[in-house]
């Protein structure tokens, strides 16, 4: 005669566990989502800092504002610090696109950092040099000598591109979107980089850096093609992934296979003639100058100031 008292609890429980699997299952409606685009990271790392840092001080160009950024440089150390503290066994749960972003993000954000330290960047080098006065190369060890904590490790910006980026992860279009804060260098994204849409952003990316006729343009008059120098330092990473025996003849393998990657991303008639033309490639030389946004005036600030002289100029030759 036990059994009526355990229906009566037991049905209660079953009708709370269907509707509480039901309340917690239902969409989130949109208007609780969050409004930016950065999707939640793994164990609670945020990219919020770093989101913030790129809205703000970084234009739709690709080009920093750094003297602002210097001035208000508290987000981008909290971030840095973030990367300091997050745990390597945490790391390790993450996905391959999650860890690659991540090293992206960590690479771009420690190069602004080693450019706020050092700004304005004081010249180091011989002006008969051809780097230009204002760049990152008068930063004597930016990549290979200034270290910064990731993980709780001592890294340089050499060590993240060489031997963790290109050796751990098959992923050669890392190198356009790493920013070393040239103008030769890809645009620096307004936003982080976010394991969910890496490849998405990484086909943008590309999109962007061959519409540039300074990395990349086929002039057909002189049977040439273009190429950025970012293409003859790391074309062997294209190989294994890009890599093609059939196509662009005349071109050894390495060539090939950045002409394979390239043309993936070109209209039919300029993807047709990097297939079947004969032509030689050449490679454009480096912009090192510093990927920062110009300082000249807002327009309105010059046309006040020109409404001021002419005032001014009227009023004396009426005085005269």
């Amino acid at each position: 005669m036990r059994s009526r008292p355990i229906i009566r609890i037991v049905i209660p429980l079953l009708a709370a566990t269907v509707f509480g699997f039901h309340y917690w299952s239902r969409p989130i409606p949109t208007s609780f989502r969050p409004k930016n685009n950065i999707s939640p990271q793994p164990f609670g790392f945020s990219l919020a800092d770093y989101a913030a840092v790129l809205e703000e001080h970084v234009t739709g160009e690709g080009l920093v504002r750094y003297q602002q950024l210097k001035s208000n440089r508290e987000t981008l150390d909290r971030f840095g610090a973030a990367l300091g503290k997050l745990g390597q066994e945490e790391f390790e749960f993450w996905d391959e696109e999650e860890q690659v972003a991540f090293w992206i993000n960590a690479y771009n954000a420690l190069t602004l950092t080693a450019i706020i330290n050092h700004y304005p960047i004081v010249p180091v080098l011989p002006e008969s040099s051809s780097i230009p006065r204002k760049s990152i190369r008068q930063i004597p060890g930016v990549w290979d000598q200034l270290q910064f904590t990731v993980m709780g490790n001592a890294v340089t910006l050499d060590q993240i591109e060489h031997q963790i980026l290109r050796k751990r992860f098959d992923e050669p279009r890392i190198h356009l979107a790493l920013v070393c804060a040239a103008k030769g260098c890809p645009p620096l994204r307004n936003e982080p980089f976010d394991g969910h849409r890496l490849e998405s952003q990484l086909q943008d990316l590309t999109r962007r850096f061959l519409s540039d006729p300074s990395k990349f343009r086929i002039d057909r008059e002189r049977a040439r093609v273009l190429l950025s120098s970012i293409f003859q330092w790391y074309g062997e990473d294209f190989v294994s992934t890009y890599g093609t025996g059939e196509e662009f003849p005349g071109h050894n393998k390495v060539e090939r296979a950045v002409l394979n990657f390239v043309a993936r991303h070109l209209d039919s008639e300029s993807r047709d003639y990097l297939i079947k033309e004969r032509y030689r490639i050449e490679y454009l030389d480096y912009d090192w100058s510093l990927n920062e946004e110009s300082e000249s005036p807002p327009l309105f600030s010059q046309t006040v100031s020109t409404q001021a002289r002419l005032h001014s100029s009227a009023s004396e030759r009426t005085l005269e």
